[in-house]
This record gives structure tokens, C-alpha cells and sequence, in this order.
């Protein structure tokens, strides 16, 4: 073959590579991203026969931030996280900022909040008492009360607190206790609204930073002290050797010797269900603990002297709601006592002042 028959073969193969490259080129630059296709595809083809369904929320004896007909509307189509909680929780308090944070950045992006306000105490009933704490905490959104628990029984839950997020179809997608899992939970929320989004052909923001707020627990800690009978099963942490005589009235003393993480109680005390109530006309509750931050769950109205390692509690050490070294109770609810720097080994002695007081638990921090 003649080199110039060769040189022009050559330069038609070329020449035809070189279309076909373009033509497949500018294609590509028309079609959809194979990458979105695949992802939007295994989003909408995701198999939730090992989820379970949101309970119907029924039972509710109280609405705050919301009514029946309104919350059946705001949950319906939108991802949901189900708060499970009560006012005097020390637990459930220190979740509350961050739910309270996912609220206000992600609700106009498809996600209800909805706290299920279960009590642990009866005082925790009253709806007065929950709007209240509602205000206090900066809660905005929908809260509705369980005070017969039906909607705890109905998630088969047996913690405070506890989130459950519900996608937009109901399906039940995560499960926490307690607290910590922050940065999981929120990252949850993102997922699941980005689901959300593709499923209704929104525009999907892009991945957004966690709310960074500092964790004010602690580690090793004195746990939950309950004064109610009713509350002690497997916890029994009340150190008089006389015990708990339920619903009668028991004149205690405080022993010499103390063992950490039981607390006394001097005077004459009525044994309730959920809690102790002062009969005599002054008391003192005494407890060795290990913490930083000393809570009671009170009521009645009474004054409290507070002494820690046997002297009139200093200013530097004194929690939100002690005054002087002085305490004055009124209301039903979560009352700090003492704010050390660090967690360490100490010993509280509440003096009661007046009868009537009742304390239903100690929490610590």
C-alpha cells in the first residue's frame, strides 16, 4: 500500500476518535450525576420492615405549646424526635439544651420536636408546674402530658429520659437512653431529614456543623437517692437502721458512724410513697456523697440551713438556690445545693426549719 493511501487511512481513524470522544464528552455533560441517581435510588428503596412504627400518642392529659388538632398536623410528613422526660429530672435537665438547639436550627428543615412530659412524681402532674419548667428552660415545642403513662407504655419505655426519631413515615430510626450520644443523635436528625428531602424532591442543604455545647456531667458520682418506699426496690440507700415503715411516722437519729452514699434523717419523718415529709417542728438530713453538684427534688414550704463537712456552706461552693448558706423552699421542684469546682468526697447536712418539707430524692452532678 502507497504511504499516502496509509497516511490518509490514518488520519480518518483519528479524526473519527476524536468525534466519537467529543460526542460522548458533551453527552456526559448533559446527563444526570450517576452518583445522585445511585444515592437517590438506595434512599428510596430502603427496606423498613425491621423498623417499628411511632405509637398513636394516646392518653394525653395536657397540652402545652400545641393542641390535639395542631400536633396531629405539625408531626404529620416530618421527621420526629419524641422526647421522653420529666421537670425535676437532673438527667433529663441537662439534655434539654441540646434538644432545645435542634429545635430552633432544624425545625424550618422538616423536624418536630414533641416532649413527652411522663412523671415520676405526683406533684410532676400539675400542668402549672410543667409550664412552668416549659418557660424556664426555653422549651418551645409541642409538649404533651403522660400522667397516666400510656404513651410510655406504648414505646415500652422504662427510662428518663429517652429520644426516639421517627422518620417522615413514622418509621421508628433510632433509640437512645439517657444522656450523652449528642453529636449521634444530631447527626440522626440530619440523615433522616436529608431523606426527607430527596423523597419529596427538596433541595438538600449541605451537611451542616453539630451544635457544640459543653457537657456538664462528670464520672464517677454518688447515684439517684430516692426517700419514697415505693422507689427503693433494689436501691435501698437510707442509712437509719430503723428503715422505711411505709405511711407511718418514725422518730430517727442519725448514727455515729456514716457509710458513703446512704443518707440519715434525725427527727420525726412520715414514710410516703414517693417521699419523706417532716412531722417534727425541725429535722436534719445528713450525706457522705462523691460529686460536684448537690440536688434535692423538694416541697412544702420550709428554710434550709445547709452545711457541708460540717461548717455553714461557703459562697464559692453554694449551688444556684442557696442564699447565705440558707435555703427557702416553696415550690415542687429540682433545688441545687451545692457547686463544687471539682468532684470529691463530702458530706451535706441539711437543717430543716420548718415541718412540713417533704424530699422526695437526692441527684447528683
Amino acid at each position: 500500500m502507497k504511504t499516502e493511501i496509509k497516511s490518509a487511512i490514518t488520519m480518518v481513524v483519528i479524526i473519527a476518535a476524536a468525534i466519537g470522544g467529543l460526542s460522548a464528552y458533551f453527552t456526559s455533560l448533559e446527563a444526570p450525576s450517576n452518583t445522585n441517581t445511585v444515592k437517590d435510588t438506595q434512599i428510596l428503596s430502603i427496606d423498613k420492615s425491621k423498623f417499628e412504627k411511632a405509637p398513636e400518642l394516646k392518653g394525653i392529659t395536657g397540652y402545652i405549646n400545641t393542641n390535639a388538632d395542631e400536633l396531629k398536623n405539625q408531626i404529620r410528613g416530618k421527621v420526629v424526635l419524641y422526647d421522653i422526660w420529666t421537670y425535676s429530672c437532673i438527667n433529663c435537665q441537662r439534655t434539654l439544651p441540646y434538644i432545645v438547639a435542634w429545635n430552633e436550627k432544624y425545625a424550618d428543615k422538616g423536624l418536630v420536636v414533641v416532649g413527652i412530659h411522663s412523671p415520676e412524681f405526683e406533684f410532676e402532674k400539675d400542668i402549672n408546674n410543667v409550664k412552668q419548667a416549659t418557660e424556664k428552660f426555653g422549651i418551645t415545642y409541642p409538649v404533651i402530658l403522660d400522667n397516666d403513662k400510656q404513651i410510655w407504655d406504648a414505646f415500652g419505655n422504662n427510662y428518663w429520659p429517652r429520644k426516639y426519631i421517627a422518620d417522615d413515615e413514622g418509621y421508628i430510626r433510632y433509640d437512645h437512653i439517657g444522656e450523652g450520644g449528642y453529636a449521634e443523635t444530631e447527626k440522626i436528625i440530619q440523615d433522616l431529614l436529608s431523606e426527607r428531602a430527596t423523597r419529596l424532591g427538596l433541595n438538600v442543604a449541605a451537611a451542616q456543623p453539630l451544635v457544640d455545647i459543653e457537657e456538664s456531667r462528670n464520672g464517677a458520682r454518688t447515684p439517684e437517692l430516692y426517700f419514697g418506699y415505693d422507689f427503693v426496690f433494689g436501691r435501698d440507700q437510707f442509712g437509719n437502721s430503723d428503715g422505711f415503715h411505709p405511711d407511718k411516722e418514725v422518730k430517727y437519729a442519725i448514727p455515729n458512724q456514716l457509710q458513703n452514699d446512704h443518707f440519715y434523717l434525725d427527727g420525726t419523718w412520715k414514710n410516703i410513697s414517693d417521699r419523706m415529709s417532716l412531722v417534727s417542728d425541725s429535722g436534719i438530713i445528713k450525706l457522705p456523697y462523691f460529686a460536684k453538684d448537690v440536688n434535692i427534688v423538694a416541697a412544702g414550704e420550709s428554710d434550709l440551713t445547709i452545711l457541708l463537712d460540717g461548717k455553714p456552706i461557703s459562697q464559692k461552693d453554694s449551688g444556684a438556690d442557696v442564699k447565705d448558706g440558707a435555703v427557702h423552699t416553696s415550690e415542687s421542684r429540682l433545688y441545687n445545693l451545692v457547686k463544687t469546682k471539682e468532684s470529691g468526697n463530702h458530706t451535706i447536712e441539711i437543717q430543716v426549719n420548718k415541718p412540713g418539707f417533704e424530699i422526695y430524692t437526692f441527684t447528683f452532678g
